[in-house]
């Protein structure tokens, strides 16, 4: 079998290794990218609803989870969601800002795709596709690939192959076990962004409410909240919040969710005391929370729902506040690597050079991406880590 040859190798078609392979091969280096599936970027395709959340108005290193919590501020200064931005509007591909500085494509994420593409096209960049992985070595002073169609090497190999997450469209844990295979050690890796399960009692209580969306304040035992839409399934929570918090949830805690604010209930408290005494409890409740939302969150309370406002006690405002500003469930779980957005954990970024992403453990070897230990909130970071980490890596060649 005849052997490819090219300066840089890299294993991954995604966001990270394409936009890193147009960098590279703009320095005059020869380019090559495998890629295992019939086509580059599915993950782009179907992220955002399918119009691609591509970056964020504010990126800082605080949006960042790592054991290494330093290692990100690097890449994101040498290239910033204003870099990125400048591509999008010179290939004039509309946008728009959504919520929380969320930048999307008015269009599709095909665009964004396409951009990459046009621009390793432009530089010359080979892209080999359908070319499974089957074998990684470092001979004498080169990196050799065989895969199941094709030979290739390089003398330089950057892993870009993203994490576990949705594996219908291709993802593996293959990265990881090949960091592994050249001395890196792991962060222990688990889905992230992801919906959270309930099991047992509150799943037959709550299932029942699937559908039901609503902006709510969530909080992790550590400390760390959200206040973005909440979305209950039939299998758990689900929503921005719910995505969020999941990077910051153990297995086994609780987590608690404020439905109204303390303030609001406090507020509207005193306001239907003073103006509304007379009216009912039910009165009070109804036009804040839906209706079949509040029956399972009072339900086995001695709240009577036809009580006077007027005649409730500082004991049942307690209470009122325990269960609509401080619920807690302990979910069961995660809906697992089947709907995660991304991985948290990956490889050990104390064992990484933090401007060129080259590998403290093998010569000729760089890692950028969701490989490594950095993990984005929801809302476009983790597409800006991949700009940022590839642009860095193709920067310090």
């Amino acid at each position: 079998m005849k052997i490819k040859a090219a300066d840089v190798l890299v294993l991954g078609g995604g966001a990270a290794g394409l936009f890193f392979a147009a960098e590279a091969a703009a320095k005059g280096l020869s380019v090559r990218v495998i890629e295992g599936a019939n086509k580059v970027g599915k993950k782009i395709l179907m992220s955002g609803g399918g119009r691609c959340n591509f970056t964020n108005r504010d990126v800082q290193p605080k949006h960042f989870l790592s054991q290494n919590p330093k290692f990100c501020r690097s890449a994101l200064a040498s290239y910033s969601h204003l870099d990125f931005l400048a591509l999008v509007k010179q290939a004039g591909i509309a946008y728009e800002e959504r919520d929380l500085g969320k930048l999307f494509c008015q269009g599709s994420a095909k665009e964004i795709v396409k951009l990459l593409l046009d621009r390793c096209q432009q530089q010359g960049v080979e892209i080999e596709l359908n070319q499974p992985i089957q074998e990684v070595e470092h001979l004498g002073s080169d990196f050799v690939v065989r895969t199941k169609h094709g030979c290739f090497q390089a003398e330089r190999l950057v892993l870009a192959l993203g994490g576990p997450s949705i594996p219908t469209l291709g993802a593996s844990p293959l990265g990881y076990r090949l960091a592994e295979q050249f001395g890196h050690s792991l962060i222990p890796v688990r889905p992230a962004l992801v919906p959270l399960t309930w099991d047992g009692q509150l799943k037959e209580r709550f299932a029942a409410l699937s559908g039901i969306s609503l902006v709510a304040r969530v909080q992790s035992k550590g400390g760390q909240s959200f206040s973005e839409p909440v979305l209950l399934t039939h299998r758990g929570f689900s929503g921005p919040a719910i995505l969020q918090l999941s990077s910051y949830w153990q297995p086994g805690e609780a987590i608690s969710i404020d439905w109204l604010h303390p303030e609001n209930l406090e507020q509207l408290w005193e306001l239907w005391q003073q103006q509304h005494g007379k009216s009912q409890l039910s009165s009070l409740l109804s036009p804040l929370l839906p209706s079949r939302l509040l029956a399972e969150l009072l339900a086995d309370s001695p709240l009577n729902w036809q009580q006077k406002v007027a005649e409730l006690g500082k004991k049942h405002r307690q209470m009122l506040k325990q269960r609509l500003c401080q619920w807690q469930m302990v979910p069961s779980g995660t809906e697992g690597w089947r709907t995660a957005e991304v991985a948290l954990g990956g490889v050990n970024t104390k064992e990484m050079d933090a401007k060129s992403l080259a590998s403290k453990k093998q010569e000729g070897l760089y890692i950028i991406g969701e490989l490594l230990d950095v993990t984005g909130w929801l809302g476009g970071y983790n597409f800006q880590w991949a700009w940022s980490s590839a642009y860095s890596c193709a920067k310090h060649l």
